[in-house]
């Protein structure tokens, strides 16, 4: 896979650096067409992160349930043909919303 680019008629709506439990570090992307992670490298000496490959995508009439798990340690947990991502974002009650109301616009 390569980097992030939209198709025709796809808005980028939210990007969050985050990390997955298996993925790793990455920048999490939601669309009005689907999920996004793309993988970044780090480099401690200066600071920056480079953005790497699309190691994940879901397109939004693909994911069966999208929800928050734990207790102190929340993540978004997106489902999606039996497998379970967990990301840990900031807001994940945005991400959560976004991601039921953007599922619901692709049904209507």
């Amino acid at each position: 896979m390569s980097a992030f680019r939209p198709e025709p008629g796809e808005k980028r709506l939210f990007d969050e650096d985050c990390s997955e439990d298996t993925l790793k570090s990455g920048i999490l992307v939601l669309t009005n067409h689907r999920i996004i992670f793309q993988e970044t490298t780090g480099r401690m000496a200066t600071f920056s992160k480079e953005e790497g490959e699309v190691v994940l995508q879901i397109p939004l009439d693909r994911i069966s349930a999208v929800r928050s798990e734990g207790f102190l340690v929340k993540k978004l947990v997106i489902e999606s043909e039996g497998k379970a991502y967990k990301f840990g974002v900031f807001s994940i009650g945005k991400w959560e919303k976004e991601i039921k109301a953007q599922m619901a616009a692709r049904k209507s």
